[in-house]
C-alpha cells in the first residue's frame, strides 16, 4: 500500500552509503604468507567478500526483488544504486579473484579444505545471482564458479556427513549446503539437484544423530549445548532427501522453539519461514531420538539407553584430532546425559573475542583439555594441531551396548612422555544401565601427578568417599570411583557470559580426581549411573 516506501528507501540508501558491510575482524585478506589485516578503515576500492557483507547483499537483493517496482515509482536511482553496490562489493570481486581463502582455490595460511564460511557465503552469492543478474552467460559462469567452491568444501567431508565444527556450525555448514542447492533446484526447475547424493543425505542426518533431547545437543568444538537448528531448514532438508525421521525432527523442533534457544536466523531464513512454514499437525510428533550412531570420519559416537525416549542415560564420545575447525583440545572427551540433558558436559565456548581466532586461542580455558573430561599428566595438556590425534579407534554398537575404544596418547606432545593411553567409553543397556570409563596408560617415566578432570553442569556433592553425586534436572547422576586411588576436589566456575549463561546458568563445576600415588603404568575405572 506504499505506507513504508519512504522508510525502505531511507534504510536501503543508508546501507548503500556504508563503507563496509561486515565486522572489523573480517576486514582482511589472505596471501601465500598468511592472513593480512586490511587497513584500519575499509578500502572501498578493494572490497572484502565475507560473511555479513554477503548476507547484507542478499537483504538488498531481496528488497530489490520484492519492492523494486514500487521504489522505481518514487526514485529509480535507488534500485540502480542497489544493483551497483551488489555488483561492486560482491559479485565482481567473487568472479575476479581466486584468493578468497573461504573459496578453497588457493592454499595459503589456512591449509586444508574451507570451513563453514564457504557454503555460508556462497548460499548468499547464488541468491544474488538469481535475483539481480540479468546476463545469462555471466550467471552461468558464476554458478559454475560457486559449484567449484562447494566442491572444495564437500571434499573436506567424510562420507559419514559429520560436522567437526559442532552442532551450532552445522547451521552454517550443512544447513547452508541445503540453501545452496535449494536455490539451484528451484531456479533450474529441478535440472540441478543433488538430493540423491549419499554425502548430502548424511550431512542432513547429522542433526538427529547429535541430538540429546529437546533443545540439548552434542556440542563438541565451538558448539553450544542448548540450541535448536533452524526447524524450517531441517524439515525441508528432510523433505528433499526423503527422510521421514529428519522431517519429524523438524516438526518437533519447530514446536519446541523458544527465543533463548533459537538459532540466529538471517533474513532469507525468515522469508522461508513465512512462505514455506513447517507443518504443525495436531498432535505434534515427538522427537525421533535415534538409538545410536557412529560417525567414523569425525570419530564421534552417540548412543542413548532407550530408542525414542529421553529417559535414561545418553553418551557421546569422540576421537578425532586437535586441528579440527573451531577446534578444542578434546581428543577422547565425552558427554554423559541423563533424562534428556547433559550432566557430564562439554562446557562449550564463551563469547568470541579477538583471542578466539588468534594464536592465543588456547589460552582460553574452554579450549583446553584440562577443562574437558580428560587427564592431565604432570600439568601437561593436549596440544593443538592436526598431528595430535587419536589412534587405533574403533566403535562397537549393539542392542546391549555402544562402545568407543581409542588410544589418545598421540594427543600430547613428546615431552609429556605418554607412550599409551587406552580409553574405553561404554554405554551399557539392560537391567543395570551405566556408562563406564576405563583408562589404562603407560608413561615413559613415573609422573609427579595425574589428574582426571570431570566437568559437571551443576553442583557436585563429593562428601561420600567413592561416589560423586552430580545434580540433574530430574535425577542425580552418580559417578562411582575408587576412593583409595583418588583424592577429590571440586571447583565452582562462575559463568557470566552471554553465550554460556543461557545454557548453564550461573555456574558449572569442575571435578579434579587426583591419583594419590601415580604410577608410570596403571589404570582406573569409573561408573556413571542414575
Amino acid at each position: 500500500q506504499g505506507r513504508f516506501i519512504d522508510d525502505i528507501i531511507n534504510g536501503v540508501w543508508a546501507i548503500c552509503e556504508e563503507s563496509f558491510w561486515d565486522v572489523p575482524a573480517h576486514n582482511r585478506y589472505v596471501t601465500s604468507a598468511g592472513f593480512m589485516m586490511g587497513p584500519a578503515l575499509p578500502d572501498v576500492t578493494n572490497p572484502v567478500v565475507a560473511l555479513f557483507s554477503a548476507e547484507t547483499g542478499q537483504v538488498i537483493a531481496f528488497t530489490h526483488y520484492l519492492v523494486g517496482a514500487a521504489l522505481d515509482k518514487v526514485e529509480p536511482t535507488v534500485t540502480d544504486r542497489m544493483r551497483h553496490e551488489i555488483w561492486t562489493r560482491l559479485l565482481d570481486p567473487f568472479m575476479e579473484r581466486d584468493d578468497w581463502w573461504w573459496l578453497g582455490f588457493v592454499q595459503g595460511a589456512r591449509q586444508g579444505p574451507p570451513n563453514n564460511w564457504n557454503p555460508w557465503i556462497i548460499s548468499n552469492l547464488l541468491a544474488l545471482e538469481m535475483l539481480i543478474e540479468d546476463d545469462e552467460e555471466r550467471r552461468a559462469a558464476a554458478v559454475h564458479r560457486a559449484l567449484r567452491g562447494l566442491d572444495e568444501f564437500l571434499a573436506g567431508y567424510h562420507s559419514d556427513g559429520g560436522c567437526d565444527e559442532g552442532i551450532s556450525y552445522w547451521g552454517r555448514a550443512g544447513a547452508c549446503i541445503y540453501e545452496c542447492f535449494d536455490v539451484l533446484d528451484r531456479a533450474s526447475n529441478g535440472a540441478i539437484t543433488v538430493w540423491d547424493e549419499p554425502l548430502i543425505q548424511e550431512m542432513a542426518r547429522y542433526v538427529y544423530r547429535a541430538h540429546i533431547g529437546n533443545d540439548w545437543y552434542v556440542n563438541f568444538a565451538d558448539g553450544t549445548a542448548r540450541t535448536i537448528p533452524d526447524p524450517n531448514i531441517v524439515y525441508h532438508f528432510g523433505e528433499k532427501i526423503g527422510d521421514d525421521t529428519l522431517m519429524q525432527h523438524g516438526i518437533a523442533s519447530q514446536a519446541d522453539l523458544k527465543p533463548e534457544t533459537a538459532e540466529f536466523r538471517s533474513f532469507p531464513r525468515f522469508l522461508n519461514t513465512l512462505f514455506r512454514p513447517v507443518p504443525q499437525p495436531d498432535p505434534i510428533p515427538a522427537y525421533p531420538l535415534v538409538r545410536q550412531s557412529w560417525l567414523d570420519g569425525i570419530q564421534v559416537l552417540t548412543a542413548r539407553e532407550t530408542e525414542g525416549s529421553v529417559e535414561g542415560l545418553f553418551l557421546a564420545a569422540k576421537g578425532g584430532h586437535n586441528g579440527e575447525s573451531h577446534n578444542h583440545n578434546d581428543v577422547g572427551s565425552f558427554i554423559v546425559g541423563l533424562d534428556g540433558q547433559p550432566i557430564l558436559i562439554d562446557a562449550g565456548v564463551e563469547d568470541y573475542t579477538k583471542k578466539t581466532f588468534s594464536a592465543q586461542r588456547y589460552e582460553i580455558w574452554t579450549m583446553q583439555s584440562t577443562y574437558h573430561n580428560l587427564p592431565t599428566i604432570d600439568g601437561r595438556q593436549q596440544s593443538p594441531g592436526q598431528e595430535f590425534k587419536a589412534r587405533n579407534v574403533s566403535a562397537d554398537l549393539t542392542d546391549d551396548h555402544a562402545e568407543l575404544r581409542l588410544d589418545i596418547a598421540g594427543a600430547w606432545d613428546d615431552a609429556a612422555g605418554v607412550e599409551r593411553w587406552d580409553r574405553v567409553v561404554r554405554l551399557e543397556r539392560g537391567p543395570d544401565p551405566a556408562v563406564l570409563l576405563k583408562d589404562a596408560w603407560k608413561l615413559r617415566d613415573t609422573p609427579r601427578s595425574i589428574v582426571l578432570t570431570l566437568m559437571a553442569a551443576d553442583a557436585v556433592d563429593a562428601s561420600t568417599p567413592g561416589q560423586l553425586r552430580l545434580t540433574g534436572p530430574k535425577r542425580d547422576l552418580l559417578v562411582d570411583y575408587d576412593s583409595s586411588q583418588f583424592a577429590v576436589t571440586t571447583e565452582r566456575i562462575e559463568i557470566d557470559d552471554t553465550r554460556m549463561t543461557p545454557v548453564w546458568g550461573e555456574f558449572i563445576t569442575r571435578v579434579l580426581l587426583t591419583v594419590k600415588r601415580p604410577p608410570a603404568e596403571g589404570n582406573w575405572v569409573l561408573r556413571a549411573h542414575a
